[in-house]
């Protein structure tokens, strides 16, 4: 596949070492000669220094023939119109945009990105992303991931072990039968830095990090069973009132009206609309590293502190200074990946990477096969996808026990109509299934080889 991506920020320089390390021909265009010369010097694409939306750039980077283009600029603006360029000059298939501002994606104006007007195939808003993101988390306590397959039927969820969770030293074939109404599987286990795909004799250890796959009603039973009894929370706290802060605190006030909600924002004129825009929550003016803001907060009786400013140091600081003054649980938005191992020492419980849920939403369109959904795990580790499963692929008509699944691979859950169904071993996937699979990273090609769509089935 030949690929244009549109700036060499973090995203888009994690999507071409992503894309360019499954060997499809990759173009990066930036501005920044800096940018481009790490991206030559790093990977093995093509850098282009230009601008992104100019004819002649995207000429001499292929698009004449390039089968998708990927905008992943700062500039919402630039990506729109690269995109734009992309189709009426060069008739290229398949266009990609990240639009961070909220007023494009306002539900009255998405015609704008229609086929006749700005025709925009893939609309990647990172900031509602993460916002629901967010709410996922504030609805599972205890999962510091957590990611919906199957139209939300299907979770992904991480969890963290501690020295008193039940189901430590046992072998995972056992679990079943000690906790029969557990109904996951376990997909993925990190342990000492590095992620694996477990085995029935594998056993799971204090201080793993255990990735399992279920049906969206078992989550809460299967958290209890990991040692995780936690509520979700009545009182937040949310640190910044930028557009991911106020999408949480909107969807908090109209879908969960039992929770208490304080922003606080360092912002005066932003404080002041956020104040007027959310009738039932408390906006405090104010900076949330002053330790005076976080008790006028009552930050003390606070199960969870929220902190999604667009300042990394102020999120990880406010967080700790918060549960240092009594709030159970912090949530904080990290943009730098490199923060991301010192969150668990700091006290952190859930970091969320707006960038890896970016490149995940991305991946997802470039997977060949039918693939309908993709979360990529642990710096891009590993991949979770929810497959379709047409009459040519190769995993149907046989049990699964028999189907010669290659290690790092790991079926979690199979949907059929409206049940959700943990596979064993005598379990057969059907036509039009959707199978969802945690794949290590080397294993995706497989995955997608597994799920193919033949010539003949046309």
């Amino acid at each position: 596949m030949k690929v244009i991506v549109c700036g060499a920020g973090q995203v888009g320089f994690n999507i071409a070492k992503q894309l360019a390390a499954e060997h499809n021909d990759v173009t990066v265009i930036d501005n920044s000669a800096d940018l481009i010369r790490k991206v030559g010097d790093t990977l093995d694409v093509q850098g282009m220094v230009g601008h992104a939306s100019h004819p002649d750039v995207l000429e001499r980077a292929g698009a004449s023939d390039a089968d998708m283009i990927i905008a992943v600029t700062q500039n919402d603006e630039v990506n729109m119109v690269a995109c734009q360029v992309a189709h009426s000059l060069f008739n290229l298939p398949m266009k990609v945009a990240r639009i961070r501002t909220q007023n494009y994606l306002q539900p009255q104006w998405l015609n704008l990105f229609s086929r006749d007007h700005l025709p925009i195939d893939v609309i990647i808003s990172p900031e509602v992303e993460v916002g629901r993101a967010v709410l996922r988390r504030l609805a599972m306590p205890g999962a510091f991931e957590a990611a919906p397959f199957a139209d939300d039927r299907v979770m992904l969820i991480g969890t963290a072990l501690e020295e008193n969770c039940p189901v430590v030293n046992t072998p995972l074939r056992q679990l079943t039968e000690l906790f029969p109404d557990l109904n996951i599987i376990i997909a993925g286990v990190v342990r000492s830095g590095k992620l694996f795909v477990p085995r029935g004799d594998d056993q799971l250890r204090a201080g793993d990090q255990a990735f399992f796959i279920t049906a969206q009603e078992n989550v809460r039973r299967a958290l209890d069973i990991f040692g995780h009894e936690e509520k979700p929370a009545r009182r937040v706290i949310i640190l910044g009132a930028g557009n991911i802060g106020m999408f949480v605190a909107k969807q908090l006030e109209q879908k969960h009206s039992t929770v208490r909600v304080k922003i606080i924002e360092h912002n005066k004129e932003r404080a002041e609309m956020a104040a007027d825009q959310l009738p039932n929550s408390v906006v405090l003016h104010g900076d949330g590293l002053d330790l005076e803001i976080l008790r006028e907060a009552n930050v003390a009786d606070t199960e969870t502190i929220v902190a999604v400013t667009d300042d990394d140091e102020v999120n990880i600081l406010s967080s700790v200074l918060a549960k240092q003054g009594g709030c159970q649980r912090a949530i904080a938005l990290i943009n730098n990946p490199g923060y991301g191992p010192l969150m668990r020492s700091l006290g952190i419980d859930v970091f969320i990477d707006p960038r890896a849920m970016t490149v995940s939403k991305i991946l997802q369109h470039v997977r060949r096969g039918r693939i309908r959904g993709l979360y990529s795990l642990f710096n891009g580790a590993a991949e979770v996808l929810e497959a379709e499963a047409l009459e040519t692929a190769t995993v149907i008509g046989k049990p699964l026990n028999e189907a010669e699944i290659p290690r790092g691979i790991m079926i979690g859950a199979i949907v059929r109509g409206d049940q959700v169904i943990v596979p064993r071993g005598n379990t057969v996937i059907r036509t039009g299934d959707r199978v969802v699979i945690l794949a290590l990273a080397d294993m995706v090609k497989k995955v997608e080889q597994m799920f193919r769509v033949s010539l003949e089935y046309f």
